[in-house]
């Protein structure tokens, strides 16, 4: 049985990508790239500005769509392989599964194409929208694509939305009324700095970088700095804006009609609040000749770097390129913010330790649980703890063969729990006091040694990661590196990151800090972490294990306190408590040092959980916690 399909039937599909094509012979493009951000580079979007998923059925948070005049392709990472394939129709869609050896990436793609074109004599012309693409992704795209005949095409008005408004849709959103959420604004009690102190904060560094003039359109950025926040994006506590801070000012750019009055006088003495669409003319009214502009390439958009030209292409003002100084700034949470964090994981993993419980209760009962009354009793525990504002993602609750799908997103009603299966879930919470995410995978009946020994060595990997310390200037990508090697010695590896940065009541994935790869970030004090190496094989299952964690700058060494060059170190400490499932334990595959970190770990679940659970689930919690 398909176990997940297209939202968008083949048809529907079908008519909009010819609807889209005959816009590109309007245009005089050949091809059109849907990426799938927005216009504030979101990863989680609006139901309106989900072009990509709107247009072609796949529904990954992921991907970039390419629609030529007569083919289409669709670009995914190995987190969507299986996804990409079930819910796109391959006679209009080619998936290119990025990674694999026998796939293009989109830049390869386009190359072939562009010199298909040169070839023929001509050159390919690429549309794009430039308030989907930043800055860095564009003169990365044209440094690669122009010598093969590719020249990239500006079009002002998206065409996606302009394909939606050319019929009636079923499913299209109307674009003009997604930005209507109710502001609420957080009070230090919760922030640990008011808004004043931000600005101070965020000025003396713009002072300090040489640059007057910061736009910001990410809008955990905006939702940090002004101690806003609001629900326009599904599980992300955050709102339609854009801002734009100067050294004497600063101006917020909303719906203004959902703005209480309370807050307007809460943010009138520092910010001058104005409509959404004033944006583009208040960035422009504000540069002369002499102004110094701080741009970030990554987290900026083309559409807002090109408001800082004429229309004949001339700079109106000088650019200084650099890292948003904001976006570190929120990464390193200060003390309130970590023990609110604290807090919000805590009741989290309480809630995620009475599923596991209730689960083992039914299937002990001879119960028959599906995917979906798994989904729906996580988060019905998330929801009974205080503060509750809803879950931070779309929970992954995926069995059998569905475990391997790392972003396993559809949770089935029909899909029930059968004996020798994983069960991979991965949730988390939206609570007033921080942000949760964190993934547990447990087996159904009695595990193979096969089973065994892939979970094990998962969580070695995790426990090499969790129990590391680190010198001061270590990165993301060091530490990826170690958390793999006891995998690849096992022959094992995953394809997605080890660890991605937290915010504090604000997005599940944050900037700039993480571990994998790609990060060259020096994790630093304050910053929130996942940890979640894992194993995938398609038919046979996934395990991923996932904690989060804050940096901890670790004491000196008694040793080192007369040494001027001894190093700073830092560690993880845990923000999540919730036991592994001991059945897929193998304790002679585990050193010394991984032993001790567990039964470490499990104490301290067993201290903080036991005084939470009621006595029945208490008794369950000390019995599984034993090695």
């Amino acid at each position: 049985m398909q176990l997940l399909q297209s939202q968008t039937p083949s048809t529907d599909v079908s008519a909009k990508l010819a609807a889209l094509r005959s816009l590109l012979i309007a245009q005089n493009v050949d091809a059109y790239l849907i990426p799938s951000a927005d216009e504030h580079l979101n990863e989680y979007l609006p139901e309106a500005k989900q072009r990509r998923k709107w247009i072609s059925g796949f529904t990954g948070s992921a991907g970039d769509f390419l629609v030529g005049q007569e083919q289409s392709w669709l670009f995914a990472d190995s987190r969507y392989y299986e996804q990409a394939e079930l819910e796109t129709d391959a006679s209009l869609i080619q998936v290119s599964k990025v990674g694999l050896d026998d796939h293009k990436t989109l830049e390869e793609t386009l190359e072939a194409l562009g010199r298909e074109a040169v070839a023929a004599g001509k050159t390919l012309r690429l549309g794009y929208d430039p308030f989907t693409l930043s800055i860095h992704q564009f003169r990365e795209l044209q440094k690669r694509l122009e010598p093969c005949g590719v020249v990239l095409v500006a079009i002002a008005d998206n065409l996606v939305d302009q394909v939606r408004e050319q019929q009636p849709w079923a499913d299209a959103e109307p674009v003009a009324d997604y930005a209507s959420s109710k502001l609420f604004y957080l009070s230090d009690t919760f922030t640990g700095e008011s808004v004043e102190k931000k600005l101070e904060r965020l000025r003396e560094k713009l002072k300090n970088s040489g640059t007057d003039i910061l736009p910001i359109t990410k809008l955990d950025q905006i939702a940090w700095l002004f101690n806003l926040r609001g629900w326009d994006v599904p599980y992300n506590p955050v709102f339609i804006a854009y801002a734009i801070v100067t050294a004497k000012k600063a101006f917020l750019f909303t719906n203004l009609n959902r703005i209480a009055i309370n807050i307007h006088q809460a943010l009138e003495p520092y910010v001058t609040l104005l409509p959404y669409a004033q944006y583009a003319g208040t960035l422009k009214s504000l540069l002369t000749p002499s102004s110094w502009v701080l741009i970030d390439p990554k987290r900026t958009t083309m559409g807002t770097y090109q408001l800082l030209k004429s229309s004949a292409g001339r700079l109106l003002c000088k650019i200084s390129e650099t890292a948003n100084p904001i976006e570190g700034m929120k990464a390193r949470k200060n003390a309130t913010e970590i023990e609110q964090m604290q807090q919000a994981n805590l009741q989290a993993s309480r809630a995620k330790t009475r599923t596991i419980y209730w689960i083992m209760q039914q299937l002990a009962a001879g119960q028959s649980l599906t995917e979906a009354e798994v989904a729906a009793t996580v988060e019905r525990n998330y929801a009974e703890e205080a503060d509750f504002q809803g879950l931070s993602f779309n929970t992954i609750a995926g069995s059998g063969a569905n475990s391997s799908i790392v972003h396993y997103g559809t949770p089935n009603p029909e899909k029930v729990l059968q004996p020798g299966e994983f069960l991979l879930l991965d949730s988390g919470a939206q609570y007033a006091s921080g942000t949760t995410d964190d993934t547990r995978t447990i087996v159904i009946g009695d595990p193979t040694p096969e089973q065994i020994e892939r979970y094990t060595e998962v969580l070695k990997a995790h426990i090499n990661c969790a129990m590391q310390k680190f010198p001061k200037g270590t990165t993301g990508a060091q530490l990826d590196g170690i958390t793999r090697s006891t995998l690849w010695y096992a022959g094992l590896d995953y394809g997605h990151g080890t660890g991605h940065g937290v915010g504090a009541f604000l997005n599940v994935h944050e900037g700039p800090n993480g571990i994998s790869k790609q990060v060259s970030e020096p994790l630093e004090p304050g910053m929130v972490t996942s940890i979640e190496p894992g194993y995938y094989k398609p038919g046979w299952g996934g395990i991923r294990i996932e904690n989060l964690y804050v940096v901890k700058e670790l004491p000196k060494a008694d040793n080192s306190s007369d040494n001027e060059d001894a190093l700073t170190w830092y560690g993880f400490e845990s923000l999540t408590y919730i036991p592994f499932d001991q059945r897929l334990i193998d304790c002679d595959r585990l050193d010394a040092r991984q032993r001790q970190w567990l039964e470490t770990y499990y104490q301290t679940v067993l201290d903080k959980l036991t005084p939470l659970l009621n006595a029945a689930e208490a008794a369950w919690l000390h019995q599984i916690c034993s090695l």
